[in-house]
């Protein structure tokens, strides 16, 4: 297997490019599977939904106003879901000015985060938010995953 690297590197002349010949045969981008909110899990990430902002609360914002945006963080705490439930979504930084009530959003490789027991979903720097256009369901408001408590067991195996 080395030697036919060895002898395919050696088929490139320098003029011609075989770097482009092995871009060419990368594949494309797979094309993103939208999940709903009845299906997230503990635990789990690459997430890519479709989501109305039902509420948002700004819980924490630190740094002066007035100062730079690179010092200044803040996070919001904003209810979101689609026809099957709802569950919080932790906006951070420019994802808050992003989340108002009765915005569509698409977040993008979104991950589920566990804080006190409870399943809240976050986008990081990988991750994105996008808004788009108003979708045409209703939130199922009686849903929300937010306040289902989880434990972790310990499963001794003998």
């Amino acid at each position: 297997m080395f030697q036919f690297a060895v002898e395919s590197y050696r088929s490139c002349s320098p003029a011609a490019s075989c770097f482009s010949e092995m871009a060419e045969s990368k594949p494309g981008l797979r094309k993103p599977v939208f999940i709903k909110v009845d299906q997230l899990r503990p635990g789990t990430s690459g997430h890519t939904l479709t989501v109305k902002v039902v509420d948002s609360k700004m819980v924490l914002q630190k740094g002066r106003p007035d100062g730079p945006q690179v010092r200044q963080m803040r996070i919001a705490e904003c209810l979101v879901g689609d026809e099957t439930g709802m569950i919080v979504f932790t906006a951070r930084n420019e994802q808050v000015d992003l989340m108002k009530p009765g915005i569509t959003v698409i977040l993008r490789n979104a991950r589920i985060d566990m804080f006190k027991g409870s399943m809240r979903l976050a986008v990081d720097k990988w991750g994105r938010v996008e808004v788009t256009d108003p979708a045409d369901f209703t939130v199922k408001e009686d849903n929300n995953l937010s306040l289902v408590e989880y434990e972790l067991v310990n499963v001794v195996e003998e």
